[in-house]
């Protein structure tokens, strides 16, 4: 099995703000990790604009080295987040869960015995096999619409997302997502991230890709994902079908007028961002 990257973008939801998403490669993997947008009183580590960018930068420096066809994935991530906590700790000492950072994470891996996907979060890879055949991989597939469910409540009470096109802006919103975010990577949680906690690998969603021929994909945060789980403007195999004619770019382009131009207050498609970090890699996958 090869994996050929065949192009990619990364592009932050606001300027002026840091961009939170991460993508790598190596011979064996393309992966993309999506920092949470942070929820704490103030910013921790230094030189990376957010917490939420340092994590996602750190996981993605390690993986690019460690995440290779024959690694044991599970500790892969155990070791890198053990390493993540304790340079976190080592800076900001005791503060509430709501103030670690972390990460979605969706990838794919050429192992010796198969294609296989590996997943945190709502990042996702679309898979558009040449039989037609579109298949799609997350380790979250009921967060899209959980989370529009959420969002609804927040943008009615609003009247629109809020000040600076962010939901955080809006103390009760706070307070909720806080409590959400504290039950992230613990038994009394559904959701398990990249982050702090290394017995989140345990909870790490790795599935194999049934290939009969080669494929292509998209592997990409859920800003980009938002042009089929939200905005619905394609499914999976249109989504791969119009990056595979056209590249990413376009669909960045598409994407950033559905948040600024035909819906900035999130009315009619109701999220907690005006405009999402949008992170992808399109790749040809080959037997």
């Amino acid at each position: 099995m090869r994996i050929d990257i065949i192009d990619t973008i990364t592009d932050p939801g606001k300027a002026g703000r840091a961009n939170e998403d991460r993508l790598g490669f190596n011979r064996d993997a393309a992966f993309v990790l999506d920092g949470a947008t942070g929820l704490g009183d103030r910013q921790f580590m230094p030189a990376y604009g957010s917490d939420a960018a340092w994590i996602a930068e750190f996981a993605a420096a390690r993986l690019t080295d460690s995440f290779t066809a024959n690694a044991d994935v599970r500790q892969t991530v155990r070791t890198i987040s053990a390493a993540a906590r304790t340079a976190f700790a080592a800076v900001a000492g005791d503060h509430p869960r709501y103030a670690w950072p972390l990460a979605a994470f969706a990838a794919l891996r050429a192992t010796p015995q198969a294609l296989q996907f590996c997943g945190f979060g709502d990042s996702v890879v679309y898979i558009l096999h040449d039989d037609g055949r579109a298949e799609t991989f997350t380790a979250l597939p009921e967060a899209p619409v959980r989370e529009q469910a959420a969002a609804r409540i927040h943008v009615e009470r609003l009247g629109g997302i809020g000040a600076g096109g962010i939901a955080t802006s809006d103390p009760q919103t706070l307070e909720q997502l806080r409590r959400s975010r504290e039950r992230q990577n613990t038994n009394e949680g559904t959701v398990w991230s990249f982050g702090l906690v290394p017995e989140a690998a345990d909870h790490l969603v790795t599935q194999d890709v049934v290939m009969t021929g080669g494929a292509t994909a998209i592997i990409c945060s859920d800003g980009l994902a938002d042009l089929v789980t939200l905005y619905g403007a394609y499914d999976a195999g249109g989504l791969v079908r119009r990056a595979a004619t056209a590249g990413l770019r376009p669909l960045l382009g598409e994407l950033r007028r559905f948040e600024r131009e035909l819906d900035p207050d999130g009315l009619t498609y109701p999220r907690f961002k005006q405009s999402d970090d949008t992170t992808a890699i399109l790749c040809r996958l080959e037997i």
